[in-house]
């Protein structure tokens, strides 16, 4: 019975830890579609925030800065993607899928300029990572310790869900984003400014999902190497349309795929008899099984993704 129970705790305090990056992407997903910008780009902008956190972590050695530059590193890239959907009506999709492009081959480039042409960043001291937090209260090595002694970071992911729902929807600004998403023309004619309200919601996704890579270079790991984000910006989008387009059920859908990725790294350290190459597949199969039995059913702003062009 011990054994199962340090077992769970083991697969739960994973799970928590690989949850806490798609957890800051999805809210910031679902905050670009409520306001009717599809962010297919995620990933990327991922991607960049986990290049500068784990840039400004290495050179400044303040863990707290490095993830707030993250955030930023992250919206300056969704800076791109707002003007491009936004003011010139791009696709979305196309838009975003540019970004995702653009991300991986951009972080790399700065990589190689800021780390004498290495491919991946140089790793930051275990005592300027983000710090963990709870890891007094328990006795080390206890289940309550494996399950609670988590960083900093997942903590806040946490915090940030009932925020977000609070803003969409008990605050005037989310219910102008949710009416911006739903009917853009009905919205002007009350006197919302639509362009400022989408702006506000893609920018908010980017530092958002910034946040989420900062995490990873951060916190789940120590720098930041080409397959770090690997997947996970299209994981979280998956989560936000898994969720309904709404905070807390996107939070259920974050911790199922983050649960998934748990088990993987639970059964690669036990040296159980199952290929690497397997269990790597293990998240992705499930996200792939959520999509074709859920997204049939899914239903997101009425507006979302298509371009809006303002009145004259």
């Amino acid at each position: 019975m011990t054994s199962l129970a340090f077992t769970f705790a083991s697969i739960l305090g994973i799970t928590l830890l690989y949850a806490a990056p798609l957890i800051y992407t999805a809210m910031g997903g679902v905050l670009s579609e409520n306001t009717g910008v599809v962010n297919i780009g995620l990933e990327g902008m991922m991607t960049i925030g986990a290049l500068v956190g784990a840039t400004v972590g290495f050179y400044t050695g303040n863990p707290w800065l490095a993830f707030l530059c993250g955030g930023f590193g992250g919206m300056s890239v969704a800076l791109l993607h707002a003007v491009a959907t936004i003011h010139f009506g791009a696709d979305h999709v196309v838009s975003g899928t540019a970004i995702n492009l653009l991300g991986p081959g951009l972080s790399i480039f700065l990589a190689r300029i800021f780390f004498e042409g290495a491919a991946m960043t140089k790793p930051i001291p275990f005592e300027n990572k983000m710090p963990r937090v709870l890891g007094n209260l328990f006795e080390s090595g206890s289940v309550p310790s494996i399950i609670f002694n988590q960083y900093i970071t997942v903590y806040i992911a946490l915090i940030l869900v009932p925020i977000v729902y609070f803003i969409l929807y008990k605050t005037k600004l989310g219910l102008r984003m949710r009416s911006v998403g739903e009917h853009p023309q009905a919205a002007e004619t009350l006197g919302i400014d639509v362009y400022k309200i989408k702006y506000i919601g893609v920018l908010a996704s980017g530092f958002l999902a910034g946040l989420g890579g900062a995490s990873l270079s951060l916190a789940v790991v120590a720098n930041f190497r080409q397959t770090l984000v690997s997947g996970q910006g299209y994981i979280a989008l998956a989560a936000v349309i898994f969720g309904g387009w709404k905070p807390h059920t996107t939070l259920l859908a974050c911790l199922l795929f983050g649960a998934a990725q748990g088990l993987v790294v639970f059964l690669g350290s036990t040296g159980v008899g199952i290929s690497s190459d397997l269990l790597n597949m293990l998240p992705y199969v499930i996200t792939m099984i959520m999509m074709v039995v859920f997204v049939g059913e899914a239903r997101g702003p009425k507006s979302n993704g298509i371009p809006y062009e303002r009145n004259k």
